[in-house]
């Protein structure tokens, strides 16, 4: 049962990373472009595929903050995700310039400085949140063992007001409110994780209530935005709003991810040859991440796939099935390179030792 199981959250940490690069390629490579009068169907369309999409990334942690709340803390995996995190910020860089994409000299001193140190400088976002959460981690998961049932809901419930539904519902910008886009977010997925851990949710342990309250989360985040776009124009305080909704922290996406993380749950996956590929594709979903959002990456991937002659028309969606397709490859063939040659190097260091 626990390889089942186990089956199962690697398969959504899977479907997270292929959601993230679509998430990227809508927005970025311009097919959910801002709406406007003029903006044709596909333009809607994409703005609802990105409604969809946009709990991968809470998704992801609830996942490392389920096993994490039971499991050993590791401080050698702090190391490892640093070596991981370095590996992709300094070799992007210096391949694109052996390969001349670009010059030396477009590089200044400050950006190497930035690829030397990417946690600190947050270079990935992700990856600096996620190291801090993991950081706070052996204290949070303690904490949330020891804590009763009552207390952990008032903990829980306090920090998802503070953190989502007051930006949630009153159309205000906060000096507090990063959109999900920090630690601070991560460490009220961790909290979530470790209550649905320990006490779960049991109205959503039946798959149909799961279903419907992701697909109803989803649609009413892009039913909402069209709303607000609509009616901004009059009232000023909506456009504000607006923005908003679309971002990691809005209830909407909390409760699509929480919604879509019972769906994978609790859907078994049998032991065979598709249980044993999923297990061992997962792991390189996070170097997915590191290729394709490097700062010299995020942007050039999707000039070079033609992505804007796309946006705009139907074209899109064939044309961003084989750019995600074809970037979570590519990003799945170097992380198992990289993995590998990270093993010889711990080899060679353990047979000096």
């Amino acid at each position: 049962m626990k390889k089942k199981r186990q089956a199962n959250f690697e398969l959504l940490r899977i479907v997270a990373m292929v959601m993230i690069i679509t998430l990227h390629y809508l927005v970025k490579g311009g097919a959910a472009s801002p709406l406007t009068e003029d903006s044709a169907l596909p333009v809607y369309f994409a703005w609802l595929l990105e409604s969809f999409c946009l709990v991968a990334v809470n998704c992801y942690v609830l996942i490392s903050g389920y096993f994490l709340v039971e499991s050993d803390w590791k401080p050698g995996r702090i190391v490892s995700l640093v070596c991981q995190v370095l590996f992709y910020s300094l070799l992007i860089p210096a391949a694109l310039i052996l390969t001349g994409v670009i010059s030396a000299d477009s590089v200044s001193l400050y950006e190497w400085a930035e690829y030397l140190f990417p946690i600190s400088t947050e270079h990935y976002w992700f990856a600096t949140a996620y190291l801090m959460m993991y950081l706070f981690a052996p204290l949070l998961a303690e904490g949330i063992r020891r804590m009763d049932k009552r207390s952990l809901q008032i903990a829980t419930g306090l920090l998802l007001f503070f953190w989502t539904v007051v930006k949630s519902f009153v159309p205000l910008a906060f000096a507090t409110d990063r959109f999900g886009y920090d630690f601070g977010w991560f460490l009220c997925l961790f909290v979530l994780a470790g209550y649905l851990r320990r006490f779960g949710l049991p109205w959503l342990e039946k798959r149909s209530h799961a279903v419907f309250l992701y697909a109803a989360s989803s649609v009413g985040a892009w039913a909402l935005m069209l709303a607000c776009a609509e009616v901004s124009g009059a009232v000023a305080a909506l456009s504000v709003y607006g923005e908003r909704i679309y971002t990691y922290n809005h209830i909407l996406c909390l409760t699509g991810a929480v919604a879509l993380f019972y769906v994978f749950k609790d859907s078994p996956v049998s032991e065979g040859r598709a249980s044993e590929l999923i297990c061992k594709a997962a792991p390189y979903t996070f170097g997915v991440y590191l290729l394709h959002e490097h700062v010299l990456v995020r942007y050039r991937w999707l000039e070079w796939a033609g992505a804007d002659a796309a946006a705009g028309t139907w074209g899109f969606l064939p044309h961003m099935l084989i750019c995600v397709a074809a970037v979570y490859a590519a990003g799945t063939a170097v992380d198992y390179i990289r993995a590998r040659l990270f093993e010889m190097v711990r080899k060679g260091l353990r047979h000096r030792a």
